[in-house]
């Protein structure tokens, strides 16, 4: 088809964008070009609440049909952690007759150049931001995240991430030069010359495999990372989140077919239930890179079993915060409270243990002893969950009943210093809603050991009681190697403690962060400026998003020719 998008109209209106991504990754400070607020939307062709809203009822109990070769049938049984039965049905592809097609596409692609794939990729970002109350309403009915979450997190956070992904592709793809001029002096005899060209091409066809708690913002890195290296990507949704990655793809392979490149360079693998399709795609020859975001074991089994593919893992960690001291305790405390009570927990970056020395702490308003810290923590948390309506806001619901079983088995770990307990949404009655689980754990007996060093993900915290602040840091290490963290916070008003806590992060490489007490939380980071995980630990074999992160989805072929 003939393009309506021309490569020059797309560079025109998207250039400027990437030159201050590229900008901004270099001196990491704040920016963003998508807004946080809800009231930012609906003009210049963006949807406002209502038609968001609308946008997102009119897709219930409907085929999306997407226009992909090989479908063979129609596949989705999603169910909102609302209680809401989504009834979408998406394609179900034949594999052996979509993965063809998709390559079909990529040498267009590749010979477009880095620049063009780039602003066609701001392109498709540019018309989910339009949609991103439309994208809200997905993530909050296949995530359980609570409305204003779905809305920032999975509409302009993850929205920031795909655009970051974009700017280290096209850094990395254009680090070398497209042709040079190789002069050789040979002494009294003519000098040895060659025109050299090189040229990024991709490695072939990409596997997004999505998570259920955050498929855009985990979702988006991979994608765009691949598409903008010139890979052709097929994305394999999580099965109870299918619906926001599926509207991506839907919004990709329409700007792409605009643009005058075949659609199929980006399709989906929607499966039906029980399928496990992810194993299967995992070890297909023609899958050469593969994103991953979910469990430790699936993503050893990918790293040990998907041998012909690049693969990049985001797995579990037990993310740890220290506190030895602070000159804030309530700004602690409220902090703390903040992070621990955040989507119920459902974050990969949440703090699980609470490592205490025993004998106290020090603080602003006087000493505090281990049992003042839980106490107040606890009842930092209750005061700030009090109100119900307030509650549901932060909490959002629980994404599956795994995570209840295990809320459920921890009260049985130790003592109990804050009861989780049930709060009604009025709006989802059917909805299941938590409050944070804390509990006591002696970290020097073997029997609490087995619990705070294994991922409890959801809304259980373990206050560990430890010896000194020694320990502490000994134990943070011991965690860290073994079992991974994508977080690390620490609270001390002593340089030697804080000396001690940086080098176990730099040793075992471990994002820190130091004595937060405002409005940052150590479960959130911002695109563009703090790394995502760090590819140095058990949690994750790659960081959102840095070099490394890009500059393996492509190789560089050269061609020599005598000048």
């Amino acid at each position: 088809m003939a393009a309506e998008l021309t490569a020059h109209e797309l560079i025109t209106q998207h250039r400027p964008t990437l030159d201050r991504a590229l900008d901004a990754i270099r001196t990491r400070a704040y920016w963003s070009p998508h807004p946080e607020h809800p009231k930012a939307y609906g003009e210049n062709g963006s949807l406002d609440a209502a038609a968001g809203k609308a946008a997102f009822d009119a897709l219930l109990g409907t085929r999306m049909d997407l226009g992909q070769p090989g479908t063979d049938d129609w596949t989705g049984e999603e169910l909102s952690p609302y209680g809401i039965e989504l009834g979408i049905s998406y394609p179900h592809a034949d594999i052996d007759v979509l993965l063809p097609a998709m390559r079909a596409g990529q040498r267009a692609w590749r010979d477009a150049g880095a620049e063009t794939r780039a602003v066609v990729c701001l392109e498709i970002l540019k018309r989910i931001s339009d949609r991103t109350h439309e994208f809200a309403h997905a993530v909050m009915h296949t995530s359980g995240q609570a409305f204003m979450m779905a809305f920032q997190a999975g509409g302009p956070h993850a929205q920031d991430r795909g655009l970051e992904a974009v700017a280290y592709a096209y850094a990395e793809q254009v680090r070398t030069p497209g042709t040079a001029e190789w002069t050789k002096p040979q002494g009294k005899r003519d000098p040895l010359a060659l025109t050299k060209e090189f040229t990024p091409v991709p490695r072939g066809i990409a596997l997004v495999i999505g998570c259920n708690t955050f498929p855009t913002w985990n979702g988006f890195p991979g994608l765009f990372a691949s598409l903008a290296t010139g890979n052709a990507v097929l994305v394999k949704p999580h099965p109870r989140a299918v619906l926001p990655l599926a509207l991506t793809v839907r919004v990709a392979r329409q700007v792409l077919a605009e643009a005058g490149f075949d659609p199929n360079l980006v399709a989906l693998a929607a499966e039906r239930p029980g399928e496990g399709i992810a194993k299967t795609l995992a070890v297909r020859p023609e899958i050469r890179i593969i994103d991953y975001t979910g469990s430790t074991a699936f993503g050893d089994w990918l790293e040990a079993n998907a041998r012909q593919a690049q693969v990049y893992t985001e797995k579990a960690g037990v993310n740890t915060v220290l506190v030895e001291s602070t000159d804030s305790y309530k700004g602690m405390l409220s902090n703390l409270a903040f992070s621990l009570s955040l989507y119920s927990g459902q974050m990969c970056t949440t703090p699980q243990n609470l490592l205490i020395p025993r004998a106290g702490i020090t603080t602003d308003e006087g000493p505090k002893s281990y049992d003042d810290v839980v106490a107040d923590l606890a009842r930092a948390v209750g005061g700030l969950l009090g109100d119900d309506a307030r509650a549901n806001g932060l909490l959002g619901a629980i994404v599956n009943p795994d995570v209840t079983a295990r809320l459920e088995a921890a009260t049985g770990l130790g003592e109990v210093a804050l009861a989780s307990r049930e709060i009604v949404n009025p709006d989802f009655p059917k909805a299941v809603v938590r409050t944070p689980l804390i509990v006591k754990l002696d970290g020097a007996k073997p029997d609490a050991e087995a619990a705070y060093l294994s991922e409890c993900f959801g809304p259980v915290s373990f206050a560990v009681a430890v010896d000194s602040a020694q320990d502490a840091v000994e134990l943070l290490r011991r965690t860290v190697r073994d079992k991974g963290a994508m977080t690390v916070g620490a609270y001390t008003t002593s340089e030697e403690v804080e000396r001690a806590v940086e080098e176990v992060c730099l040793e075992e490489c471990a994002q820190l962060s130091l004595n937060l007490t405002g409005g940052v939380y150590v479960n959130q980071t911002a695109a563009f400026s703090d790394f995502h995980g760090s590819g140095g630990n058990p949690a994750a074999n790659a960081a959102l998003c840095d070099g490394a992160f890009v500059a393996n989805r492509f190789r560089v072929v050269e061609v020599r020719r005598e000048a």
